[in-house]
């Protein structure tokens, strides 16, 4: 599955947003960020072994309209949404085990305000 980027995929991702019922999963990231880049393809081969999540990689820089009122001090920040609310807002260590243990239990998380608001929104 494809890592939608809002800088370069704005109006395939808006569509993908519009129509997904299933996890939305964001990466928050920043060009400069070591850390990010050597995260990067463990998230893009997380996004193909789970085709049923909307993933999408942010640079904070490039992009910052999609971290709302928010701040990002820690990479990676991740986001993980369903309908019903954010599951998760926060920094993890940049392991993708971690990321991939969150999203197999999302559903099992209460809904939180915590982070940007609803990507579906942007």
């Amino acid at each position: 599955m494809t890592v939608f980027n809002p800088r370069t995929d704005l109006a395939a991702l808006r569509a993908r947003l519009a129509s997904h019922t299933g996890l939305r999963i964001a990466c928050y990231c920043a060009a400069w960020c070591d850390t990010c880049t050597q995260y990067r393809p463990a998230f893009e081969d997380l996004a193909r072994r789970m085709p049923e999540a909307l993933f999408i990689w942010i640079d904070i820089e490039d992009d910052p309209e999609w971290l709302g009122d928010e701040d990002v001090e820690n990479f990676p920040t991740l986001l993980v949404q369903d309908r019903e609310g954010t599951r998760f807002w926060g920094t993890q260590l940049p392991h993708i085990q971690h990321l991939e243990r969150l999203v197999r239990s999302a559903g099992s998380m209460a809904p939180t305000d915590e982070g940007p608001g609803d990507l579906a929104g942007f």
